[in-house]
C-alpha cells in the first residue's frame, strides 16, 4: 500500500440546519446546532483515509484556540500521522455550514491557521513530507504554498492529486503538476468558463483543463458519479443511491476514496467507482466526517448495489 501525503486545510465546522436557505434581508429559524472537530477539505480527506485504513500524513496548522487541541486528536485516534501539523496561536480555520431540508448545503469558510502554511513551513519539513508516494491538494491553503510543493513533488516524479476547491483562478503551472484533478461539476464551469448541462458537456469543459496541463480530469457529478476525461476520451462511471442527509465533505470522502484505491494498487477505472462509494455512503449522516465509511462498508455497498444510471 503506498503512502498517502494529505497537504491542506483543517477547520472546525459549525453547522445548522434550517427548512431553507435565506434570502438577502431574511432571518430564518434554525432547526438544530452542533459544533464539529472536524473539517476543512484536506483533513477531511485524510481523516476519510484514515478511517479507510490508509498509512496518511496530514502537513498543515491548526489554531490553539477554539477545538484546535481536541481536533489534532480526533485525527490521531483515525490513525492520521499528525507529526507534521503546526500548532499556532489564535483560531484554526472555521467553516460555517448551513444544511436545508433536501440535504443541500452553504459554507462560509474562515481560514484562520490555514493561511499561515507559507513554503518556508513546508520546506522546513521537506524531508519527512517528500517521504510519501501519492499527494492529495486543495484551494484552501495560500495558493503559492500549493505550487511550491507541487512543483518540487512533480521534479521528484510523485502522484499528484488536485480537488480545485473553493474554485479560484488557478496558474496553468500548478495544472501542469497534476496527474489528476478532481473538479465537481461547477468547480469545472468557473474553471473553463463553461456551461455544463449535460453529460456530452463534461468532455467539451474538461479538455480545456487537459489542454491546460492536467493529464487526467475526473469530474465529480454528486449522485450521478463521476466522469474520467483523458486524451482519449469520456467515460461516465455511475453512483450509487443512498438516503442522504448532508451532502457536506462528500467530494472530500470521493477524493479519499480514489486515493486509497489507487494506493493500493488498482486502475482508474475501479478507483473512481470506490470513490463514488465511499462519497455515496459519506452522505448519510450530518457532519463533514460522522459518516466517512470504513473500508468494510464501501466493499458492501459496491458488492451489494447496482450503480444508477443518470444523467445531468
Amino acid at each position: 500500500m503506498k503512502k498517502t501525503c494529505v497537504i491542506g486545510s483543517l477547520n472546525v465546522d459549525l453547522f445548522v440546519t434550517a427548512d431553507h436557505f435565506p434570502r438577502p434581508g431574511e432571518n430564518v429559524n434554525a432547526d438544530d446546532m452542533k459544533i464539529f472537530t472536524g473539517g476543512g477539505k484536506g483533513a477531511n480527506q485524510a481523516f476519510s483515509l484514515g478511517r479507510l485504513g490508509a498509512p496518511v500524513s496530514m502537513v498543515g496548522k491548526l489554531g490553539k484556540e477554539f477545538y484546535g487541541p481536541k481536533y489534532l486528536q480526533v485525527l490521531k485516534d483515525t490513525n492520521v500521522d499528525c507529526e507534521l501539523i503546526g500548532m499556532e496561536e489564535g483560531f484554526p480555520g472555521v467553516g460555517i455550514v448551513a444544511v436545508d431540508r433536501t440535504g443541500e448545503n452553504s459554507i462560509y469558510v474562515y481560514p484562520g491557521a490555514n493561511g499561515l502554511v507559507a513554503p518556508s513551513f513546508l520546506e522546513e519539513n521537506w524531508s519527512k513530507i517528500e517521504d510519501h508516494d501519492l499527494f492529495l491538494f486543495q484551494l484552501e491553503i495560500p495558493i503559492e504554498s500549493n505550487l511550491y510543493a507541487m512543483k518540487r513533488l512533480k521534479e521528484s516524479g510523485k502522484t499528484i492529486i488536485l480537488d480545485p476547491a473553493p474554485a479560484q483562478e488557478i496558474p496553468d503551472e500548478m495544472l501542469q503538476c497534476c496527474d489528476i484533478a478532481t473538479p465537481n461539476r461547477t468547480e469545472l464551469e468557473n474553471l473553463t468558463n463553461t456551461r455544463i448541462e449535460k453529460n456530452e458537456d463534461v468532455e467539451t469543459s474538461a479538455r480545456i483543463l487537459l489542454s491546460r496541463g492536467v493529464k487526467t480530469v475526473v469530474t465529480k457529478a454528486g449522485p450521478v458519479g463521476a466522469f474520467i476525461t483523458t486524451a482519449g476520451g469520456t467515460e461516465h462511471l455511475p453512483g450509487f443511491k443512498v438516503d442522504t442527509v448532508d451532502t457536506t465533505a462528500a467530494g472530500d470522502s470521493f477524493n479519499a476514496g480514489l486515493a486509497y484505491a489507487l494506493g493500493r494498487g488498482d486502475a482508474l477505472k475501479d478507483a473512481v467507482v470506490f470513490g463514488n462509494a465511499t462519497a455515496a455512503i459519506s452522505t448519510t449522516a450530518l457532519g463533514a466526517q460522522n459518516a466517512m465509511p470504513t473500508l468494510e462498508q464501501v466493499n458492501a455497498l459496491i458488492q451489494e448495489s447496482t450503480p444508477i444510471v443518470s444523467t445531468l
